[in-house]
C-alpha cells in the first residue's frame, strides 16, 4: 500500500492539518492539534491511542457529524465541511453507544434501519440475507434485541451499520465490553467485508492485538499523530528491547511488574503465561541491564504491536507519570492467613423458567484478587449481584465475611465496595459533589469524612477535575471516580465489574498497580473483564457459561487446559476459547 505514489492512490480520506477545539468548564481543550491522515480505499485502519487522544473527534469529523476548526478533510472526493449530507448518505457510522431498540426484535431494528436509510423494499430480502449469514443471527430474527447478549447486540448494530451498502464504514470501539469469543467472531466479518466486499473501514480499538491485523495503524496521543503506517512498522521499533522475566521463587508475577515499571529504564511491563514481559527504553548493553538485574535469567522475545505503542507513549513526558501510582488504605486488613472471606456453593438464579447461574460453587482467601470470567450472558453479572447483595439466590449457600447473604444482605453492604458495569455515578454533578454524596451515603461525618475525601482525591489524582461534571470525564478519570466513591468507606472486599472495559492499555496498567497494591494490604478483590490477559493479575479465576462452571484454578492450571493450532503454549484468552467451544460442542 505505501509503496505506491501519492499522487496515484485514491484516498478516501485525508486531513490536511485537522483542527478541532471544544470549550469544557470555560476552558479551552484542543481535541485534534492540526493534523494529517490518509486512508486508501479498500483498507482496513487502526485508529488507537490513550483515553482523551482524538479518536472519537477525528471519527466524528469523518462522518460529517462535527466541523472542524480549519484545516481540510475530504471523505470519499468531498469537502466535508462543504457537503456533510453528502457524505453522511455514503457511509455507515457504528458509534459506541449504537442506538439499538430492546424492544423491537431483530428484524424489526433492521426495518427500521433500512426505513432511516431509504432502502427500497425490493432490495432488503437479499441484504437481509446477506447480512443474517455474514453474522450468524438468522436464528434470532424473531428474538427482541433486548434478550440478545452483548455479542449479538454489537454484531445486530453492525448488521443495521450495513443495511444500505457504505462505501466507508465507520466503527467507535464496537468490540468494547465483547467477550473474547464474539470479538473474534466481529473481526472475522469486518475483514471478511474488507477481503471479499472491498470496503473500507476505520475502526478504533482499545484491543493493540485487532490494530495489529489491520492493513494500517494511526496512533493519536492528546490531538495529535504520534505514527501512521503498517503496524508491523510501529512494532520494529521495540525489537531487541522485549524480554520475559521469570519471578523469583515465591514472587507474584504481579509484584515484579510493579517493581519493573519503578525502573526509569522500562517503557512497559505485562504479566504473561506466568512470567512478565517487559519492554526497555533502550536496547540493552547486556544481560546486567539494571531493569534485568535481579530475576532469573531473561529470554528476549519477538516484539509486538503494543510494545511499540508503549514505547512510543513513553518518548512522551507527559505519559510519564512523576510518581508512580500507588494506594495506601488507612486500615489495612491483613486478617488470618487463608481465611475464607467468600464462599459460595451451589448457587442458583432463576429468572422464571431461565436459570441464569446453575449451580456454581467457589471460594476466595481474604486478599486475593480472584477473576469471573464467562462470554456475554454466562451469568457474571447476575453472580456479582448476588455476592453484593443487590440480587436473592434462588437456592444455595452464599456467604461474605462470614455472613448469609440471604439475610445480612444490608449489614454486609457496609464491608464492601461495588464498581457496576456502567458508569454509575451522577453524571451531572461534579467530581467533587459526587465524592460528597457517596460519603454521605455511607454515612461517614465528622473528621472521618473530611479525611477519607481528602484520601479519595488524593489517591487517585482527582484534584483537577474537581469541578468536571463526570458525565464529561475522559474514561480513565471515570474510573477513577468510580473506584473513589467504591472504597471511600474502606471496605473489606471490593467488587469490580468489567472495570476496564474500553480503557485504553496505559490506564489498564494504571489501574491494575492500584489493585495490586490493595491487594497487598488485606483487601480481597472479585472482578470480571473481558480482557483474557487482565486474568493473569488473579490469584485464581473460574470459567462459565450458560451459567454453569466449566473450570478453575490458578492463570497456569487454566492455560494448561488450552491449546493452539500452532502447538504453541497456550494463552489465558487461548485457554479461555477452547473451554468455553469444547463444552459448548458437548452441549450441543
Amino acid at each position: 500500500m505505501n509503496s505506491q505514489p501519492a499522487a496515484i492512490i485514491p484516498w478516501l480520506v485525508s486531513a490536511e492539518h485537522t483542527r478541532k477545539t471544544f470549550i469544557n468548564s470555560g476552558e479551552l481543550v484542543v481535541a485534534l492539534d492540526s493534523i494529517s491522515v490518509q486512508i486508501a480505499a479498500g483498507t482496513l485502519t487502526a485508529l488507537v491511542g490513550p483515553d482523551g487522544a482524538g479518536k472519537t473527534t477525528l471519527l466524528r469529523l469523518v462522518c460529517g457529524l462535527l466541523p472542524a476548526d480549519s484545516g481540510h478533510l475530504q471523505v470519499l472526493g468531498v469537502d466535508v465541511s462543504q457537503d456533510p449530507q453528502n457524505v453522511q448518505s455514503r457511509i455507515g457510522y457504528m458509534p459506541q453507544r449504537f442506538g439499538l431498540y430492546d424492544d423491537l426484535t431483530v428484524r424489526e431494528n433492521l426495518n427500521l434501519y433500512a426505513d432511516l436509510h431509504g432502502v427500497a423494499l425490493d432490495q432488503r430480502q437479499q441484504r437481509y440475507a446477506q447480512l443474517l449469514e455474514m453474522t450468524d443471527l438468522g436464528k434470532f430474527i424473531d428474538r427482541l434485541a433486548g434478550q440478545l447478549s452483548g455479542g449479538m447486540k454489537q454484531k445486530l448494530g453492525l448488521a443495521c451499520t450495513l443495511v444500505r451498502s457504505p462505501e466507508l464504514l465507520v466503527l467507535d470501539e464496537p468490540t468494547v465490553g465483547v467477550d473474547p469469543l464474539s470479538r473474534r467472531e466481529l473481526w472475522r466479518i469486518i475483514q471478511q467485508l474488507v477481503k471479499q466486499e472491498g470496503l473500507t473501514v476505520l475502526i478504533s480499538t482499545a484491543y493493540l492485538d485487532e490494530a495489529e491485523h489491520c492493513d494500517q495503524a494511526i496512533v493519536l496521543d492528546q490531538g495529535r499523530v504520534l505514527s501512521q503506517g503498517l503496524p508491523q512498522t510501529l512494532s520494529q521499533t521495540a525489537t531487541g528491547k522485549v524480554f520475559m522475566l521469570q519471578p523469583a521463587t515465591g514472587q507474584l508475577p504481579r509484584n515484579l511488574q510493579m517493581t519493573l515499571l519503578d525502573d526509569p529504564a522500562v517503557a512497559d511491563a505485562l504479566p504473561s503465561g506466568g512470567l512478565v514481559r517487559v519492554v526497555l527504553r533502550e536496547l540493552p548493553a547486556n544481560a546486567a541491564d539494571p531493569a534485568l538485574a535481579g530475576s532469573n535469567p531473561a529470554s528476549s522475545v519477538p516484539a509486538h504491536f503494543e510494545d511499540g505503542f508503549m514505547l512510543l507513549l513513553r518518548q512522551n513526558p507527559d505519559n510519564v507519570p512523576a510518581a508512580a501510582p500507588t494506594m495506601q488504605v488507612s486500615t489495612a486488613h491483613p486478617g488470618t492467613s487463608g481465611e475464607t472471606i467468600i464462599e459460595v456453593r451451589d448457587l442458583v438464579r432463576r429468572f422464571g423458567t431461565f436459570t441464569a447461574v446453575d449451580k456454581v460453587s467457589f471460594e476466595v482467601k481474604r486478599g486475593e484478587i480472584f477473576g469471573l470470567l464467562g462470554p456475554n450472558g454466562a451469568g457474571k453479572t447476575t453472580t456479582f449481584r448476588m455476592l453484593c447483595g443487590l440480587l436473592a439466590p434462588s437456592s444455595g449457600t452464599l456467604r461474605v465475611i462470614g455472613q448469609d447473604m440471604r439475610f445480612a444482605r444490608a449489614s454486609a453492604r457496609q464491608r464492601i465496595g461495588y464498581v457496576a458495569q456502567k458508569f454509575a455515578l451522577y453524571s451531572e454533578l461534579t467530581v467533587s459533589e459526587n465524592l460528597e454524596f457517596f460519603a454521605g451515603a455511607y454515612g461517614l461525618r465528622g473528621q472521618r469524612r473530611h479525611d477519607r475525601l481528602d484520601w479519595a482525591i488524593s489517591q487517585f489524582e482527582l484534584g483537577a477535575m474537581l469541578h468536571t461534571p463526570s458525565g464529561r470525564l475522559p474514561g480513565g478519570y471515570r474510573q477513577r471516580l468510580a473506584m473513589a466513591a467504591a472504597l471511600m468507606h474502606e471496605p473489606e472486599v471490593l467488587f469490580l465489574d468489567e472495570p476496564t472495559s474500553g480503557a485504553d492499555p496505559q490506564a489498564r496498567r494504571e489501574f491494575w498497580r492500584r489493585i495490586t497494591a490493595l491487594a497487598a494490604q488485606g483487601v480481597t478483590i472479585v472482578i470480571t473483564t473481558h480482557f483474557m490477559e487482565e486474568a493473569e493479575y488473579c490469584d485464581r479465576a473460574l470459567i462459565q457459561d450458560a451459567g454453569r462452571l466449566l473450570a478453575q484454578g490458578t492463570p497456569a492450571q487454566i492455560r494448561s487446559l488450552g491449546s493452539r493450532a500452532d502447538g504453541g503454549s497456550p494463552t489465558m484468552e487461548d485457554a479461555f476459547i477452547s473451554i468455553v467451544e469444547s463444552s459448548r460442542r458437548h452441549a450441543a
